[in-house]
């Protein structure tokens, strides 16, 4: 199955009952997003949050849902910038409820939640500026009214 299923270059954390799976070109901070809401977890900002997969993961339409699991040669892996590879407790799979590109172009400078479609699922999109903190924006859509990150309506 994990053959069968399109991997893309991106990493995925459980935050609560859905993932965040970010994406981004080569050292944009997709690792560096996923540790951050990791300990963010640690530290009481979030409820929860587990690493899924980091560098490559495998995306997968289910019934309305996109699913997300870490690619089977990096599952527990991720890298720690200075640190080299470290492992983590890791989640199987998740449903994503929200996807961050960072490094986009497209990116506003008082960014708002948009959509995206990724294998024919809508999902909630947030687009951060080259070189701005993600972290910052994540946790608040997080924490808004609407934080659970369900799907857009």
């Amino acid at each position: 199955m994990a053959d069968q299923t399109p991997t893309v270059h991106a990493s995925a954390v459980l935050a609560g009952a859905r993932a965040v799976l970010i994406r981004g070109p080569a050292g944009a901070g997709k690792s560096q997003l996923a540790l951050a809401l990791i300990q963010a977890a640690d530290t009481g900002l979030l409820r929860f949050a587990r690493l899924v997969g980091d560098d490559r993961v495998h995306l997968q339409a289910h019934h309305g849902r996109l699913l997300v699991r870490p690619a089977a040669a990096l599952a527990g892996l991720i890298e720690v910038r200075g640190l080299g590879i470290r492992r983590l407790d890791h989640e199987p799979m998740a449903v994503v409820g929200l996807v961050v590109d960072l490094a986009a172009e497209d990116a506003e400078r008082l960014p708002a939640a948009s959509e995206t479609v990724l294998l024919g699922v809508p999902l909630r999109r947030l687009a951060v500026a080259p070189g701005a903190d993600a972290l910052a924006p994540v946790l608040a859509l997080l924490h808004s009214p609407d934080g659970d990150i369900k799907p857009p309506s």
